[in-house]
């Protein structure tokens, strides 16, 4: 109890200084929870709206997949006959069976040519109005779908872009553009995610979707009273036989979750890890704040060690109160997590995906989980300065504030650091000279562990030599007041080591995915300055393939050389060594991409894989299959024949567009693939007429303007949007590095706001003997500069060092080009320093305040 109470004593009486270790505490808290919360809600959205929109059982074609996902390679559903609903009627245990007509293989366009799709990544589906959807959607404008000429909206998308009765939309599918005035407005019963849902009539939606009435993509049915929805199953399916697929209303809600889940892990487990760094920064910040706690009680601490407590007592109070940092901090952590998850909700909306907060779920887990962590990672961190405060001994009370440093732990944490940072080194080395990008991996991810923590322990003997350096270059020219930030600094290493390596892991980071990223990008135009051989390139941002009549719009466009088409589709292939490979991917094009994409080959020559039944295949495939020139491999292609293809080129695996790809005629894939299962487009390559490319180009998007989906770029347009693809995901990764650079600079804050406490009489003194205001803020600004920048040099070379060597693993798969993005590197250390005066300004304002008498007498 006497612990308890010296604790909470101490505690209350340093709660200032604590302050921003608990702010700390409570950030990272703050964004686990919310992640938890985010994504807890994200899920609890969808398991709702998948089951208020799944009917009892479903039945849909063979071909749709388990979550009723209806896109396929040709562009158009798969479909069933409509005679299916009259089998599915007579089944016992019935009420009532709809057929239905949807598709997300579809963009609907406004009157001015503009997409109506979500920017979200959320589907655009246009479907047939039914009885089911009747249950989640209600009329509040107009009427539903009456004819050909109607199609009705849901209000969110109606709202974004402010589309109104008697609007005219477009819906354009691989059959064509139908076109149709809207009749009415419906909102959403359930959360809308964010999907755009447009509804015709069943009679217009098979018409526009599949290209013929007669058919459904969907038969919902509703059971009878009394039967489950496993019995109607079982009924459904002994009525049908086993050419459908039939599920019940819980198998097709968990299927629909399962695809959402995954995209959802990704998110989440993404955003914890950054969470993870951000604790990792954290605990160098109470780290120091603990022990420079510790250092200025020794007195205090000797004096309870003089009158009887002992070791485990003392060290027993220090944990105590990293344990009620770890509560007051968590606690408020929770409670921030969910106003963080809030907040992310409303930002999600602006961006197009709906969530409601009446749907905000916090599981039981996540304040538990938030407080543990807050807890346990707090108590770990003042472990070291609890051990320190337990070795004082009671002789401490006569000296002055203080603990010495221990010299031969010095030496004991020198060595280490070197073997660590030595071991991290070699690791990087071995990744960098591997001959698989696979075998590589390890290395590298065992050289960054083991780097970081040598870099963290080694941090107080580096700072001796680097801020010398750094002093010699920028403190100097400040004359005295420079010349002791500098001292401050080198004043107590194993402070400066900490607070510099909090900064240097997130700079770190930093450092080396703009490493990584610029080299992928100057790899990339590399690639394509070499091996393009085309003008311009068509394609679908979002993935969508492109229609025949868009393919058409290209082909009649003006000034063209040649017009080259580019389609994947799925085969089963026995190689020549017996294998069998399932589902394994051919690309199939004109001839004339031979040209346009200028690919090595080891064997043969590219363009006779162009020729009937003949196809290439890649170095690496060839090798691992005993395949030569003249080999032949069956290929069992998905809903289509089987064809024996001659082997005539063998293509380098070592290159970046492309990679892996097996080459064969689009005419040898039409003889063997009935013509209305051959699959669209992917891409579209088109060479304009010698001189007339600035022509061609704005007449190619000037055809290409009822087709908004899709996207005309030339070369530079291709390199500029890759760079930018490559931008986006930096910048989204930077942003979350954001919360472990703002705990490092709390960690900055704090060191030196303890740091003027710990000074406070030497500050005294030296403002009797004439130092400025001004001079000791400027002192301490410099101080703090030289601490960021410490940091920010250690974290710049190490996150440069950690993506060169990446970038060597990448040149396994390609990617050659390693460049350091030097601008965004200097950026990063100029603002390094920014960081440090920012964070000086408000210990500097203090320490300019004090009183100088009340400041010497001190104690």
């Amino acid at each position: 109890m006497t612990v308890l109470k010296t604790s909470m004593r101490n505690f209350f009486a340093h709660k200032g200084r604590m302050a921003l270790s608990a702010i700390a505490v409570l950030l990272s808290v703050a964004f686990v929870c919310g992640t938890l919360v985010f994504t807890d809600t994200m899920n609890t959205t969808f398991d709702k709206l998948f089951q208020a929109t799944s009917s009892d059982v479903t039945v849909s074609a063979k071909g749709a997949s388990d979550s009723g996902e209806t896109t396929s390679d040709n562009g158009r559903p798969p479909v069933m006959p409509a005679s299916v609903l009259g089998e599915v009627r007579g089944a016992q245990g019935v009420k009532s069976a709809e057929g239905t007509v949807f598709s997300t293989s579809v963009t609907v366009v406004d009157d001015k040519k503009d997409n109506l799709s979500p920017s979200s990544g959320a589907p655009t589906i246009v479907g047939s109005w039914n009885g089911n959807d009747a249950r989640t959607m209600k009329i509040t404008s107009g009427t539903a779908p009456k004819g050909a000429d109607q199609v009705m909206v849901d209000a969110d998308t109606a709202d974004k872009h402010h589309l109104e009765l008697g609007d005219e939309l477009g819906v354009i599918s691989a059959v064509g553009t139908h076109h149709a005035k809207i009749s009415g407005i419906a909102d959403f019963q359930v959360t809308n995610p964010g999907a755009a849902i447009f509804y015709l009539d069943t009679k217009t939606a098979q018409q526009t979707l599949v290209g013929r009435t007669g058919v459904y993509t969907n038969v919902n049915v509703t059971a009878a009273s009394g039967v489950s929805d496993p019995q109607l199953k079982q009924n459904v399916r002994a009525a049908l036989g086993t050419g459908y697929k039939v599920q019940t209303a819980k198998e097709t809600a968990d299927a629909n979750q399962k695809d959402v889940e995954g995209f959802m892990n990704v998110m989440k487990y993404a955003m914890l890890g950054f969470a993870g760094i951000a604790f990792l920064v954290g605990i160098f910040l109470i780290i120091n704040t603990f022990s420079m706690l510790v250092a200025q009680r020794t007195r205090e601490i000797g004096l309870m060690r003089a009158i009887g407590s002992s070791r485990k007592q003392v060290n027993r109070s220090v944990l105590v109160e990293a344990t009620l940092l770890g509560v007051f901090g968590s606690v408020l952590g929770v409670g921030a997590g969910v106003g963080l998850a809030v907040g992310l909700m409303k930002l999600m909306g602006k961006m197009g995906m709906h969530l409601s907060t009446s749907d905000l779920t916090v599981a039981w887990s996540t304040p538990v989980v938030g407080l543990l962590l807050g807890v346990v990672v707090t108590v770990l961190a003042a472990y070291l300065p609890a051990r320190r405060a337990g070795k004082v001994s009671p002789m401490a009370a006569l000296r002055d504030a203080g603990a010495p440093a221990d010299a031969k732990a010095g030496r004991i944490r020198a060595l280490v650091g070197v073997v660590l940072t030595g071991a991290g080194g070699y690791c990087l080395y071995l990744a960098a000279g591997v001959d698989k990008a696979k075998d590589g991996s390890l290395w590298l991810g065992l050289g960054v562990v083991l780097s970081l923590i040598g870099f963290v322990v080694i941090g107080p003997l580096l700072a001796g030599g680097v801020v010398r350096v750094l002093g010699a270059v920028i403190l100097r020219i400040f004359g005295p007041v420079g010349r002791m930030a500098e001292r401050n600094a080198l004043r107590n290493p194993r402070r400066t080591g900490a607070t510099g390596a909090a900064l240097m892991i997130g700079l770190a980071l930093v450092a080396c995915l703009s490493v990584v990223g610029s080299s992928m990008v100057a790899s990339a135009t590399d690639q394509l300055d070499k091996t393009v051989g085309t003008d311009f390139i068509v394609q679908s941002d979002s993935g969508q393939l492109i229609t025949p009549q868009a393919v058409k719009a290209v082909k009649d466009t003006p000034g063209l050389e040649r017009v080259t088409e580019y389609k994947t589709y799925e085969g089963d292939y026995t190689t020549p060594d017996g294998k069998t490979l399932k589902d394994t991917d051919i690309t199939a094009a004109d001839p004339s991409y031979a040209t346009d994409l200028r690919t090595k080959t080891v064997a043969g020559n590219l363009k006779d894989a162009y020729l009937p039944n003949s196809m290439s295949v890649h170095e690496k495939f060839a090798k691992a299959h005993g395949i030569h020139l003249g080999s032949k491999i069956k290929v069992a292609f998905k809903d289509g024949a089987t064809a024996n293809l001659t082997v005539r080129a063998i293509t380098s695996s070592d290159v970046v567009i492309d990679a892996g790809a097996k080459y064969i005629s689009i005419a040898t894939l039409a003889k063997y693939v009935p013509a209305d299962k051959m699959p669209l487009d992917q891409l579209v390559f088109a060479t304009a007429k010698d001189g007339q490319q600035d022509a061609a180009y704005t007449s190619l998007k000037s055809a290409l303007h009822d087709y908004p989906q899709y996207k005309v770029r030339d070369q530079t347009d291709y390199k500029q949007a890759l760079k930018d693809q490559i931008g986006q995901l930096l910048n989204m990764i930077y942003g979350l590095l954001a919360l472990a650079i703002i705990v490092a600079i709390l960690g900055v804050v704090n060191t030196l706001a303890l740091s003027v406490v710990e000074r406070t009489r030497e500050i005294g003194l030296m403002r009797a003997i004439g130092l400025s205001r001004r001079q000791l803020r400027r002192m301490i600004r410099m101080e703090s500069v030289v601490i960021a920048l410490f940091g920010a040099l250690l974290g710049l070379g190490l996150g440069m060092g950690w993506g060169a060597t990446a970038q060597k693993l990448l040149a396994l798969e390609g990617l050659k080009v390693l460049e350091i993005p030097w601008p965004t590197l200097i950026t990063v250390f100029l603002g390094s320093a920014l960081v440090g005066l920012v964070a000086a300004l408000i210990p500097a304002f203090r320490a300019g305040r004090m009183n100088v008498l009340n400041a010497i007498a001190t104690e």
